[in-house]
C-alpha cells in the first residue's frame, strides 16, 4: 500500500513500474503537478529510498509483502507562487507542516511563530473568543520543542494578522515564507565529518546545505550552516554509516542537480560514480527539469479540482462549554 499525504490507503498492483504507481497516486490525487512528487519505502536496514519510477516495484522492495511506502514532496519549488493549482500548494502546505513537527525546517523565533500561527489559521480559521480558551494554542502540537513564549507570539499573529484568511491563503502565506528559509526543502542524511563529529547533508535549490552541530539542537538553532555551490570544483569529505547510505546520498544529489539546474531534460547526462565508490555506478535522472515542470503549469487548462483537506491537529475544551472536549482527528504520520 501506499500512504498518502492524508494517510488515506491505496494498495499496489504487482509487478509494476514504480511510474506506474506514481502516476496512480497523483490520479488519485487529480494532480498535474506530479514532478515535484515521488514515492519513498524504507528498507529492513532503515535505509530511506525514493521509488525508482524505470523500475518494478517489486524488484525494488528488500521486504515482504504488503509493501508500505509514503507519497512526498521530493523536489521542492523553488518558487511557490508559480504553483499553478490550490491543490499542488496543499500537499506540499501539508509536507511543510511535516517538516515543522519534526525539526527539518530550522527557523528563527519569529518565522517561527509565523509559521505556527498560518497553520492555526488555516486549520482553525479567525480566533473567536467565545469558542477559544486562553491557552488554545497550546493544544496544536506544531514543533517538537514548543515554549510557552512561542505560542503567546503565535497567538498574537494568529488572532491580528491572520483574521479573515482562508485556508488556501494561509496554506499560501507559509509556503511563501518557508521557501525563504535556509532549510527548506532539506532532507538531511546523516554523516560523520574529517574530524569524526557528526554533521548533516541536505541539497535544496541552491546547492547543498551542510549542517554541522556538537550537541543535541532544537529546531530554531544550528551550530551553522554552510551553502556550497554544486557547480564549484570542490573536495569535501564526509562518512555515511553504510554504503547503502553513500549511495543513496549520491543519487539524491545527482537528481537534484539535474532537477534544478538543467535548463531542460534533454540536458541531463548519466553520472558515472568513482569506481572507489559502488564500483562505478551508472545513474541518471529520468523527469522533466524544474523549468519545464513551471512551463508546463503555466498552461493547465481547466476547472480546479476541488481540495479535499484532512482534520485538524487539536483537542481543547470550548470556552462555552469547559467540561466538554471538542476534538478532531489528527489524520497525520511520522516522515519517511
Amino acid at each position: 500500500m501506499v500512504v498518502l499525504s492524508d494517510v488515506s490507503e491505496y494498495s499496489t498492483i504487482k509487478n509494476t513500474k514504480g511510474q506506474f504507481l506514481l502516476d496512480h497516486v497523483c490520479n488519485h490525487y487529480s494532480l498535474l503537478e506530479k514532478d515535484y512528487f515521488g514515492i519513498r519505502y524504507v528498507d529492513p536496514e532503515k535505509q530511506r529510498h525514493w521509488l525508482d519510477p524505470s523500475k518494478p516495484v517489486v524488484k525494488q522492495m528488500k521486504c515482504q509483502q504488503p509493501y508500505t511506502m509514503c507519497f512526498r514532496v521530493k523536489f521542492y519549488p523553488q518558487e511557490p507562487i508559480k504553483i499553478k493549482e490550490e491543490l499542488t500548494r496543499y500537499l506540499l502546505y501539508l509536507q511543510l507542516k511535516r517538516d515543522v513537527y519534526h525539526g527539518r525546517l530550522l527557523c528563527p523565533f519569529t518565522d517561527a511563530a509565523y509559521l505556527g500561527a498560518c497553520i492555526v489559521q488555516a486549520e482553525l480559521g479567525d480566533y473567536d473568543p467565545e469558542e477559544h480558551p486562553a491557552d488554545y494554542i497550546s493544544d496544536f502540537k506544531l514543533f517538537p520543542k514548543q515554549s510557552l513564549k512561542l505560542e503567546r507570539k503565535i497567538m498574537e499573529i494568529h488572532q491580528n494578522e491572520l483574521r479573515g484568511q482562508c485556508p488556501a491563503l494561509a496554506e499560501l502565506n507559509l509556503l511563501q515564507r518557508a521557501h525563504t528559509l535556509d532549510t527548506y526543502g532539506v532532507d538531511p542524511h546523516p554523516c560523520k565529518d574529517f574530524t569524526g563529529s557528526t554533521a548533516f547533508l541536505g541539497f535544496t535549490a541552491r546547492g547543498f546545505v551542510l549542517i554541522v552541530s556538537t550537541f543535541a539542537v532544537p529546531h530554531i538553532n544550528y551550530s551553522f550552516f554552510l551553502f556550497i555551490s554544486l557547480q564549484k570544483k570542490l573536495v569535501l569529505t564526509f562518512h555515511t554509516s553504510t554504503p547503502a547510505a553513500c549511495k543513496h546520498l549520491w543519487k539524491v544529489a545527482v537528481e537534484n542537480q539535474a532537477f534544478y539546474k538543467c535548463a531542460k531534460s534533454s540536458q541531463i547526462k548519466t553520472v558515472s560514480s568513482s569506481s572507489i565508490f559502488f564500483k562505478g555506478s551508472r545513474f541518471r535522472y529520468s523527469g522533466r527539469v524544474s523549468k519545464e515542470v513551471i512551463e508546463a503549469s503555466s498552461k493547465i487548462q481547466r476547472d480546479p479540482p476541488v481540495v479535499h483537506r484532512s482534520a485538524s491537529i487539536y483537542i481543547y475544551p470550548t470556552v462555552s462549554n469547559p467540561h466538554f472536549t471538542h476534538f478532531s482527528l489528527w489524520k497525520d504520520i511520522h516522515m519517511v
